[in-house]
């Protein structure tokens, strides 16, 4: 231990829910490509989390959520590599306007709803650990990647 502060990365992700569906993103960018994750990414700085949420979510979807319809379901504290850790939100959605439309081609290649019993198999491990500690009531902390 080096006594340094953390300076996590923190992100923001989006579970869209229409009844037992939940929307998710295929990577089409080089980290995880081909891969199921939930509409996510960075927060900006001077952002306030539910805001960032609903940023993102439209930025990728086209869904518009008003931030205070946001749930806080998780928070995963993500360890990447030696360097770098993350923090992510998980927020539900149950309330939002509009019909999920892939507007980053160039880093999403689909966007398809799943349900809770038949997920994709292939989910990016790190919003995984979120998703599944939401949907098995684990609590709202998740451990992932540290030893």
């Amino acid at each position: 231990m080096s006594g340094q502060p953390a300076t996590p990365v923190i992100d923001t992700h989006v579970i869209l829910r229409d009844g037992d569906k939940i929307l998710f993103s295929q990577r089409g960018g080089p980290y995880g490509y081909g891969r199921w994750h939930m509409p996510s990414g960075k927060l900006d700085k001077g952002e306030p989390l539910a805001d960032g949420a609903a940023r993102e979510l439209f930025e990728e979807t086209g869904i518009t959520v008003d931030p205070a319809d946001l749930e806080l379901v998780q928070v995963v504290h993500h360890r990447q590599d030696d360097k770098v850790e993350r923090i992510g939100f998980f927020f539900k959605a149950v309330k939002w306007q509009g019909e999920p439309v892939n507007k980053e081609p160039d880093k999403c290649l689909a966007l398809q709803w799943f349900t809770d019993d038949d997920l994709p198999e292939d989910i990016i491990e790190y919003p995984q650990a979120g998703l599944r500690g939401y949907l098995n009531g684990t609590g709202p902390l998740t451990l992932h990647g540290w030893h």
